[in-house]
């Protein structure tokens, strides 16, 4: 961690700036992180609203997503549900409504909670390329996203450009330097961020969202990178899906022989082995399943060849599965990589998914590790009891 102070004498006053001030003191942190994505959408078909989010478990919370525009400016994703969407108890006359105006009311309510937009996901990360590439496109960019922060009350920035090393959608641009170009636009955002803290004496976070792929995860100059951010979220979900050519795991915990590579555990390792310090890397888990159909009877399902890929790219959000598929389906449990799937043996439907026992095993690996919390894609996916959230919070908070 670095840092330099450096003086301007401006008609006999002495102007401070610090250049890069990268994470907030120490003391300032949580003794553990708790990071929970809240998708726009989810006001929508699942009827799942900020006013649902049990803030008292949680330490931050990521607003999915802020968008990039063709000028290369941080943009409202979904300005309905950002900014207009009228809540029950709103003045509709008021000049700020939707999600933005609920989540300051939820941070005044529960003081130790930050918010960060997000900014980019999967869909929109076609344009970080470009918004890397030279120093006017990154001064530009950081300065829209500052502003958009400060615009709306944020706390601070959630990058989750997916990937700096390629291998996003098949629809994004991608550039040899983009590596290289990652690092500068980090640095230009913390700056950028500090300049803003200078203004209104406030820590601004900058945090990013990070593949679990060790191909993604090599050609990155992490060391340059972490000192410009408060905490890595670790993407460790997805080993296993629609894409794969058997049934698998979405989130094993270690590495299982006879499954696709891939595991949090190798992934937490590979960014400890690019130098980062252990407490900025927060372990991502997800609240849904991944599964699939036409499975024939043999191992319980597992690393099976299948035949089609149920509902949405086979995606199970858990409240999905506590409603229904874990009380009609055989739940089986692997020891080695410390999570559950469900089979039903008559229609050969063979599920992959996080429960409260799987996600206890992933915070005592936190807490052993020393790493720096968990992170939830998403809070949607719960059930209405919020069985993982309660589990995640118990295992990191309570002692």
């Amino acid at each position: 961690m670095r840092s330099r102070l450096f003086a301007l004498l401006v008609t006999g006053c002495l102007l401070l700036a610090t250049l890069p001030h990268p994470t907030a003191a120490a003391d300032d942190q949580p003794a553990a992180r708790i990071v929970a994505y809240f998708s726009s959408w989810s006001i929508y078909q699942k009827s799942f609203f900020v006013t649902d989010i049990a803030a008292d478990k949680l330490t931050h919370i990521n607003y999915a997503f802020a968008n990039i525009s063709d000028a290369g400016e941080c943009v409202l994703g979904d300005e309905w549900a950002d900014t207009q969407y009228p809540y029950p108890d709103d003045d509709k006359t008021e000049k700020l409504l939707g999600n933005f105006k609920q989540l300051q009311l939820l941070k005044a309510a529960h003081p130790q909670l930050q918010t960060l937009i997000s900014i980019g996901g999967w869909t929109w990360s076609g344009k970080f390329s470009d918004v890397a590439l030279t120093d006017e496109s990154r001064k530009k960019f950081a300065a829209s996203c500052v502003a958009f922060m400060t615009q709306y009350g944020f706390d601070g920035l959630d990058i989750d450009w997916e990937y700096p090393a390629g291998g996003g959608d098949p629809g994004n641009k991608v550039r040899p330097q983009d590596p290289a170009n990652f690092v500068l636009l980090m640095a230009e955002l913390r700056s950028q961020l500090d300049a803003q803290t200078q203004l209104d004496g406030k820590h601004h976070l900058l945090t990013i969202a990070a593949s679990p792929d060790t191909n993604k995860i090599t050609p990155i100059d992490w060391k340059a990178v972490y000192p410009n951010l408060d905490f890595i979220n670790v993407m460790a979900y997805d080993f296993a899906g629609s894409w794969s050519a058997k049934t698998g795991f979405n989130a094993p915990l270690y590495e299982v022989p006879g499954a696709d590579p891939g595991s949090a555990d190798t992934a937490m390792k590979a960014y400890l082995a690019a130098g980062i310090p252990s407490d900025k890397l927060v372990l991502g888990v997800p609240f849904y399943g991944r599964g699939w159909k036409e499975v024939k009877d043999v191992n319980n399902g597992l690393f099976q060849p299948y035949g089609d890929i149920p509902g949405t790219e086979g995606s199970f959000e858990y409240r999905e599965l506590a409603s229904f598929w874990i009380a009609h389906s055989d739940r089986h449990w692997d020891d080695t990589g410390k999570v559950p799937w469900l089979f039903i043996p008559k229609t050969g439907m063979m599920i992959s998914y996080d429960d409260a026992e799987s996600l206890t095993a992933k915070t005592t690996y936190v807490k052993e590790h020393n790493f720096g919390g968990i992170m939830i894609w998403e809070l949607v996916g719960d059930d209405p009891e919020r069985t993982l959230l309660t589990s995640v919070y118990d295992g990191l908070m309570k002692k």
